[in-house]
């Protein structure tokens, strides 16, 4: 029955891409459970509203990317109106590091539906955390590709991009509820783990370029 309902939610991905939809009512884009685009949050809080953009699973079209945004110019910037969520970039980088996402109301607190979280860096010799901008690969994204025959599993993807020169596109995502968390808005804070608190988020194109 779980084989059919993904079989179920992957055709019903392609649908709604082919029909000009960029979002689908409650579908998990092939999970064998029920999603909805807000993920579990409350509707009177802000992420309810955000979730939706981290739940985007629609693929940016030429006019919706920007020029000139670099893998630098995301680690130094802690204006979030720097750039626009509504729009895509495509940057180049080194993959220090891959690993599972933590249990999120955009995906419905469920662990089985976690995010795959890439970390990039400028270069092999710069990579500690205030380097480290994240990019993620999310659920409905993960299955889209597998209906391509694409493996985007978490552990797929730490076999064939850490330690590689990358080019990586997506949407914008402007994360801040790790402003006190990342260096470009929190300078010096101890438990900073990333740059900034930009991403791209879903991810929606990988490139491997060594």
């Amino acid at each position: 029955m779980a084989i059919i309902k993904r079989i179920i939610g992957a055709i019903l991905v392609v649908f709604y891409i082919s029909c000009g939809q960029s979002q689908p009512p409650t579908v998990a884009a092939g999970n064998d459970i029920d999603c909805d685009i807000h993920g579990s949050a409350n509707p009177h809080r802000r992420e309810y509203t955000l979730n939706v953009y981290k739940n985007r699973y629609s693929l940016p079209k030429d006019n919706d990317f920007i020029d000139g945004v670099t893998i630098e110019k995301l680690i130094a910037s802690s204006n979030e109106s720097e750039y626009s969520i509504e729009k895509a970039v495509e940057i180049s980088g080194y993959v220090f590091n891959v690993k599972m996402g933590g249990i999120e109301t955009c995906n419905c607190k469920d662990e089985r539906y976690r995010d795959t979280h890439i970390e990039v860096t400028p270069d092999n010799e710069h990579t500690s955390p205030e380097y480290r901008i994240i990019v993620e690969v999310t659920p409905r994204i993960r299955t889209l590709m597998a209906v391509k025959g694409i493996d985007w599993s978490t552990d797929e993807l730490k076999n064939t991009l850490i330690g590689h020169k990358v080019k990586i596109a997506g949407w914008l995502f402007y994360d801040e509820e790790h402003k006190s968390q990342s260096f470009a808005t929190n300078p010096g804070g101890e438990r900073n783990w990333r740059a900034s608190c930009w991403e791209i988020h879903p991810i929606t194109s990988i490139k491997v370029l060594d």
